[in-house]
C-alpha cells in the first residue's frame, strides 16, 4: 500500500510539472483548443449531414452513430490525457535523459508513460459526455446494466491504449523512433469513429480481433446499446489483459537491447 501511495503522489507531482510547463504557452493553449474544437464539429457536422440524406447509417440511427463517434472521442481524449509523455519520449532516448530515469527509484513508466499528463483534453471530455448523454436518451434499449457495462468496456479500452503506448515506449527503446509509430496508432484507431459495421468483411473482422481497434472502440457501444453477446463481451476483456501482458513483455525485452545514449 505504501509503494502504491508513493507511486501516486509521484504521479500527481509530474502531472503537476506538466501543467505548469503547458502554461507557460497561452497562445498556444487557444489553439491547440480551437484546433480541437474546430476538428470535432466539422466530423460531427460531417454525420449529420449524412443522416441528412439517408435515415440509417448500416442500421443505426443518428443518435446511435453520435454514440459511437462520442465514445471514440471519450476513449481518444482519455488516453492523450494519460499518455502524452509518450509523444516525448523520442528526444529522452537520443539525448541520454532516459538513462536518469532508470536510474530513479521509482518505475519508468511512472515519468515516460504517464508523467506528463495534458489536462486540456480532459476539458474537452466534459462536453462529450454531456452529448453522449443527450444521445442516450433517445435509444430505448439502454438500461442500468448496460451502462455499467459500458464503463467497465471503456476502463478496459484504456487498457488496449495503454498497452498501445507501451509498444510504442518499446519500440523507441530499439528503433529510436516515436512520432511514425504514434500517428499509425491515431490513424488505426481513427477508423472506429464509425460503427466497425460499415467495413466489409474481412477488413472488420481484421480490424476487430487482429488489431483489437473495434474490440477498443465499438464493443463499449454494442453493450451499451444491448446488442452484444457474451462471449465477445468476454473476449474483449480476456483481450486487452493479454495485450498488456505482451507490451509488458516486448519493454522488458527492449530495454536489455537499449544501449544508452541513443538506444
Amino acid at each position: 500500500m505504501n509503494t502504491l501511495v508513493k507511486q501516486f503522489r509521484l504521479f500527481t507531482l509530474f502531472s503537476r510539472f506538466a501543467l505548469r510547463t503547458t502554461l507557460q504557452a497561452r497562445m498556444g493553449i487557444v489553439f491547440f483548443m480551437l484546433g480541437k474544437i474546430f476538428r470535432f464539429v466539422f466530423i460531427f457536422a460531417l454525420l449529420a449531414f449524412i443522416f441528412s440524406k439517408t435515415k440509417t447509417l448500416k442500421g443505426y440511427s443518428f443518435e446511435q452513430t453520435a454514440v459511437f463517434f462520442l465514445t471514440y472521442n471519450i476513449i481518444d481524449s482519455v488516453s492523450q490525457v494519460l499518455f502524452r509523455e509518450v509523444y516525448r519520449f523520442r528526444y529522452m532516448v537520443v539525448s541520454g535523459t532516459f538513462d536518469m530515469v532508470l536510474l530513479k527509484p521509482f518505475h519508468p513508466f511512472i515519468k515516460v508513460l504517464v508523467g506528463g499528463v495534458d489536462l486540456l483534453d480532459l476539458v474537452l471530455v466534459i462536453p462529450y459526455i454531456i452529448l453522449l448523454i443527450i444521445a442516450a436518451f433517445h435509444i430505448s434499449a439502454i438500461t442500468f446494466g448496460s451502462v455499467l457495462l459500458y464503463i467497465l468496456l471503456i476502463i478496459n479500452s484504456l487498457l488496449f491504449a495503454s498497452a498501445f503506448h507501451i509498444c510504442v515506449l518499446s519500440m523507441g527503446l530499439i528503433f529510436t523512433e516515436v512520432d511514425h509509430a504514434i500517428m499509425i496508432y491515431r490513424d488505426v484507431t481513427g477508423l472506429a469513429r464509425m460503427p466497425m459495421d460499415i467495413y466489409k468483411e474481412p477488413v472488420r473482422s481484421f480490424f476487430t480481433f487482429v488489431i483489437p481497434v473495434g474490440l477498443m472502440m465499438s464493443i463499449p457501444v454494442k453493450a451499451f446499446m444491448n446488442i452484444l453477446v457474451w462471449p465477445v463481451i468476454f473476449y474483449a476483456f480476456f483481450s486487452s489483459w493479454v495485450l498488456l501482458w505482451g507490451s509488458i513483455v516486448f519493454w522488458k525485452r527492449a530495454l536489455k537491447k537499449y544501449q544508452s545514449w541513443g538506444g
